[in-house]
């Protein structure tokens, strides 16, 4: 599974110190030639110095190497960073035998610490030795840093072959804009430069960027896609069979790599889904399902099983989404908890609380909101607030 699932790429990991755990912390994929390719990447004015040069390489649509550390972001390093992430790129090119234009950065870890260049170039010849098409998986590994296990998912349509891998389990928030939320997907479909780009922006943006742990966007934030064209079929191209095909095979990919960074989030008890329908517009329904989502005090309600509905009505209502109160009905896993937009006479005494209460005591936690008869929606995935997170963050450096 993984990253190396389509045909045409490979991939290897290695241990070079970047990390204190002395886990794996390099990552190298590579494709058997220049492919297609397409990025989104953090919204952040801190962007990090290998999000700046991998956005300009990959403005031509077409890539055939990736190196990605974790330990440090180099972010905030100043031209430092810019030119250890030229380096490290031309060292990986000059191994590999490949214009360096060709190759992409990514790195994730402390801000504000610059890369370990020695062992990071120490590293580069072992990783291309043992480039493997079974290389996926430590690949994934060699990606984490809070991350408790790693994420991959795989997806087939028809003769195509879409694989992934991602990491980060904090500091996400949906603006792509994510958090330091790192996604590699690749696929053996051949498709055009000038093409691939439509799959990530309308199938792995709205995706990803529904998704909120904390609220905080990264200064790292990378989705990429790869496509290496070793199915070797027609040009895949919109509006044809296969182009649906692949774009199912995406999209299934996405939802399994979303769900497993929610479900990883740092110190998270509860996986809640927030599901808007109704609304005026899908901008309304997004707003509404954000603010819910990253509510502070929602966060907390669902971890500590209190099934406070004023504390949704709050983040609806400041949401910036139009709303018409009396069309409002919300339902926590099931259970109706605001009608018309008050909450239900008696509820706290009823056994409306205590069904609602029994709701959010398991792990994984639906609010469904309705904003009217409207034909707007969107869907928020987020985590609850725990004291684990606390703890997580705050020790973080040390």
């Amino acid at each position: 599974m993984s990253v190396t699932f389509p045909r045409g790429f490979r991939a290897s990991a290695g241990a070079a110190g970047m990390k204190p755990s002395g886990r794996l912390d390099v990552g190298l994929l590579v494709a058997d030639r220049p492919v297609a390719a397409a990025g989104l990447f953090t919204t952040n004015a801190f962007a990090a110095a290998p999000v700046r040069l991998s956005r300009a390489r990959l403005a031509r649509g077409t890539a055939q190497a990736l190196i990605v550390n974790s330990g440090q972001a180099n972010a905030a390093t100043g031209e430092r960073g810019d030119i250890d992430a030229v380096t490290i790129t031309d060292s990986v090119a000059g191994a590999l035998g490949l214009d360096a234009d060709l190759v992409l950065a990514c790195s994730t870890g402390v801000v504000g610490e610059p890369l370990h260049m020695e062992q990071l170039l120490g590293v580069v010849p072992r990783l291309v030795e043992s480039l493997a098409p079974d290389g996926g998986p430590p690949f994934a590994e060699a990606i984490m840093t809070t991350d408790t296990k790693p994420k991959q998912a795989r997806a087939e349509r028809g003769s195509f072959r879409v694989g992934g891998c991602a990491k980060g389990v904090g500091m996400i928030a949906p603006d792509l804009a994510l958090a330091t939320l790192l996604v590699f997907m690749t696929t053996d479909a051949p498709i055009p430069p000038d093409e691939i780009g439509k799959l990530a922006s309308e199938i792995l943006e709205p995706k990803f960027e529904s998704l909120s742990v904390d609220g905080c966007t990264s200064t790292n934030d990378t989705v990429l896609l790869l496509a290496s064209g070793a199915a070797g079929v027609d040009p895949v191209v919109p509006g044809t069979a296969a182009w649906d095909q692949v774009s199912e095979a995406v999209a299934e990919v996405g939802d399994s790599l979303l769900l497993q960074l929610a479900e990883d989030a740092e110190g998270a008890d509860h996986v809640v889904l927030v599901d808007v329908t109704g609304a005026e517009t899908d901008e309304d329904a997004r707003l509404a399902a954000k603010a819910v989502v990253e509510s502070l005090l929602v966060k907390a309600a669902i971890f500590g099983g209190d099934p406070n509905p004023g504390r949704i009505l709050q983040a609806v209502g400041s949401s910036g989404a139009r709303v018409f109160e009396d069309a409002v009905d919300v339902r926590m896993g099931g259970v109706p908890v605001v009608v018309g937009g008050a909450v239900p006479e008696g509820f706290w005494g009823a056994g409306g609380a205590e069904d609602a209460r029994a709701a959010t005591a398991k792990r994984d936690v639906t609010i469904s909101i309705s904003l009217g008869a409207g034909p707007g929606r969107s869907r928020a995935l987020g985590t609850d607030l725990s004291y684990e997170y606390v703890r997580i963050n705050a020790e973080y450096t040390t």
